[in-house]
Formats: C-alpha cells, structure tokens, sequence
C-alpha cells in the first residue's frame, strides 16, 4: 500500500537526499524545515510516517513526537539525529516514536525501518477506517428524523453518552430503543469494548439468569461446561437490558448488586466475579408504576432511571414519516435486487396519517411489505402506491374497476395482485396479506379463484 511520508529537517540538503531515497522506493514525500511548519503539514494531509530530526529550530524533537502521536495516533514517527543517546532513544519510544537512529550511522537501517513504520501506520489507518464505518453504521447519525421530539432525544443521549452513567430508555415497541443504545455505546469512551443484547422478555428465569450471568459446569442438569455469561462479555463495555420490565423480580436482586458493587455470582459459583460494564436498559412500560404495584423493585428502578431518555412515538414525529418511508424503501428494493423506488404523494399521505401502534418498526414492516408487491417497470423506477397497503391503511381507496365498489370485489382484486407477484405461491401470499393459509384458501374458494 502506498504511503506518504513528511520529513522535518531543518538542513535541506539532507532532506533531499533523503527523499530521493524514499521516492526511489515508491512513497509520497512531503517536506518541513521546521515543527511548525511540520505540524501545518499534517492539518492538511493525511501522513503515515513523519521522520524529524531532534534539533529543529523550533521544537526538539522527542517533544514534537509526543505531540503528533497525541494528535495523529495512527501516524508513525522515527526520530533521526547526529548525536543518539540511550536516555533519549528510550524517551522518544516513551513518547510515541516508532523508533530512533542516528544519521551516518544507520543508513542500512533506513529502508526496512521505514518498510516496517509504514506497514504499522497503515494497519492503524485501516482499524481508525473500520472504525469510522462502524460508528456511522451505529452512531447518532443512522438515526433519521429532523422532528423536535427526536432531536430532543438524540441530544439528551449525545450528552449521556460520554458518562458511564446508567442509561433507562423508555418509549412505546418500535421506537428504536436499541438504535438509541448502540449510538450511545458508540459515542462512549467504551466504543472498543463489546456491546451485547439481551431481550429479558423472551427467556425463562432459568435460562435468563444462566445468560446474564453464567454459570459453572455442574450447575444445573445439562450443565456440561463452564459459560460465562454476557455481563463478563459485556466487560469494558456496555450492555442492553430490552424489556428490563419482564425480569424476574430475584433476576432483579442480582442485577442490583451488579450495578451496586460492579459484581455477581455465577450459578453454582461461590466465588463473586468482577465485572466493569455499562448499562443501558429499555421498557416499555412504566416501571414506576410497576415498582408501587410490586412488580418490580423500587430500589431497582431508581438505580436504572439515573438518566432517563424517552423515545417519542412515530405518530408524534409525522415529519419524519417522509424521510423514514423514502430510506427503507430503498434499502429494501437493493435487497430484492429492484430499481430506484418513489413513493406516490398519496402513498405517503396515508403513511402520514395512520397512527402506528408499532411505531418504527411497523412502518420498515409496511414499507419492505410495499416494495415486495410493487409491479417493477422495464423502465424507470418503481412506485409505490396507496394500494400496495394493508387494508387497514387503504380506507376511501377504489379498485381498479371504478364499477367494482363492493368490499368483496376490492379483496378479491387485491388478492389476486397478490398472487400474481408471488407467481401464485399462496403460503407466500398468506403472509403477505397477513392472513391465516387456511383464511386465504377459504377467500380463494369463495371467489372461484382456481388453484
């Protein structure tokens, strides 16, 4: 992989010769007479390698490594000088330097230096790379919406994020509650770390408790070995606690002590197991509520809601519906391998005035649902148009025969579409319509559809 290297150097002659060097071996080679001008270098391009002599007119240096490495941590430094010392070699590794050799001296050191320094910066170029991917896959800047309320949630939660403080998101299903929790991960200090997810809703005690917390072989019947846990995976990280409402009240007990003492057992252990991890957990429910009734524990849920974010519901962010549609739209038509997709203006009305019990998740539902019925033109992109919706959503909508007004005739069109698109596979079909195959073969016979 090609390279680009900065000397700093405030004699000229040897800058240039040492260029030429490098140039022979196929790097981009950038030149500084002093730091400062050094430094104004790397603002503007992006440079694996700097080479600096120690004595420039400005700076020394082992202290100017010190800097770079502060400020361009992938970029590699190799200090040369006419005179080398062994307390000034060790404190320019300290600082950062890939490593520190004296002119005249190591010429045949030069190139496979440089070689080994590039291959290094390099390696950090690409991690900082998939790292910048990564954020932007889960960060703040995946979440889409130009509403008040979602604004009012996304800076409450970019503000939270650089604590280790507890994290409670609240919000109707479908809200986006674990978007929210990777995008706070991400902009945390504990980005490097893992982050793991657990729905505490869709296990038994049992077997939630083993996944929390692990457990040693012998525990319990089927216990053949040794698991963790994902609170010892989730160590120097975060974990996310969806549907915390449904935890077993003495799961609770346990899970107080973890945010209590940073500690748990394990099932079958005797001995307490440290654990360094963050917690973000969502509900659904209003666990005050829950906790005054019992059913959760009250000490619990003020040690969860230490900070706490409510996630608007869909029908309240209307002005987002638009962007929302438009982005799943296309992300489903690249996956069934369609072109671009429009959506119709009377399409995105009725978008705009149903009211979403499922929230953000059901309308990805409706829209993957749209595309996947859509007729795809030899030309030009696809529509979508309000007969493409579930029934529910299509009220006032005519058929396609402006003579055919009767309900029946509507379904049985509709119906039929469906077949057509999934080239008559009619358990396909069913699920699409979102009815019972059983349901469908009935409609198909009462409407003398053949087989």
């Amino acid at each position: 992989m090609a390279a680009t290297i900065l000397l700093i150097d405030d004699e000229a002659r040897l800058r240039q010769l040492l260029a030429r060097i490098l140039q022979l071996e196929g790097y981009t080679i950038l030149e500084a007479e002093n730091a400062r001008a050094g430094l104004k270098v790397l603002e503007r391009e992006e440079v694996q390698l700097v080479i600096s002599d120690v004595k420039l007119p400005d700076k020394n240096g082992i202290d100017l490594s010190a800097q770079i490495k502060e400020l361009y941590p992938a970029t590699e430094i190799i200090v040369l000088t006419a005179y080398g010392t062994i307390s000034d070699g060790v404190t320019a590794i300290k600082n950062g330097a890939f490593d520190y050799i004296t002119k005249g001296d190591d010429n045949d050191r030069i190139i496979p230096l440089v070689s080994r320094a590039v291959e290094k910066a390099n390696l950090q170029f690409r991690i900082k790379q998939l790292e910048q991917q990564v954020s932007k896959r889960y960060g703040f800047e995946r979440i889409i919406g130009r509403s008040k309320p979602i604004h009012q949630a996304i800076d409450l939660a970019r503000k939270v994020a650089v604590t280790d403080t507890t994290v409670l998101l609240t919000g109707e299903t479908g809200t986006g509650k674990e978007v929210f929790a990777q995008a706070i991960h991400q902009a945390s200090p504990r980005r490097t770390g893992p982050f793991v997810a657990i729905n505490c809703g869709a296990l038994g005690k049992d077997i939630l408790e083993s996944e929390l917390f692990g457990h040693r072989s012998g525990a319990f019947t089927g216990a053949n070995r040794d698991q963790k846990g994902l609170f010892a995976e989730a160590n120097k990280g975060t974990i996310f606690l969806d549907e915390i409402g449904e935890m077993p009240l003495d799961l609770q007990a346990k899970l107080l002590r973890v945010l209590e003492t940073h500690e748990f057992l394990r099932v079958g252990d005797t001995k307490p197991t440290k654990t360094d991890v963050r917690v973000i957990a969502a509900t659904n429910r209003g666990l005050e509520e829950e906790a005054n009734a019992g059913r959760f524990r009250l000490d619990l849920y003020y040690r969860l809601s230490v900070f706490s974010i409510e996630l608007p519901p869909l029908r309240d962010r209307r002005d987002d519906i638009s962007d929302l549609a438009n982005q799943f739209a296309q992300q489903e038509a690249a996956k069934v391998g369609k072109r671009d997709v429009r959506l119709s203006p009377v399409f995105l009305l009725k978008l705009q005035n149903h009211r979403w019990k499922g929230n953000i998740r059901e309308l990805k539902n409706v829209i993957e649902r749209a595309v996947i019925l859509a007729d795809a033109p030899s030309n030009g992109p696809i529509e979508l148009t309000p007969d493409l919706l579930p029934y529910d959503m299509q009220e006032g909508l005519l058929p396609n025969d402006p003579t055919a007004l009767d309900l029946a005739t509507v379904e049985q069109q509709h119906i039929r579409r469906v077949l057509r698109q999934t080239n008559g596979n009619k358990t396909e079909t069913a699920r699409l319509l979102g009815i019972g195959l059983t349901t469908l073969y009935r409609k198909l016979q009462e409407a003398g559809i053949g087989e």
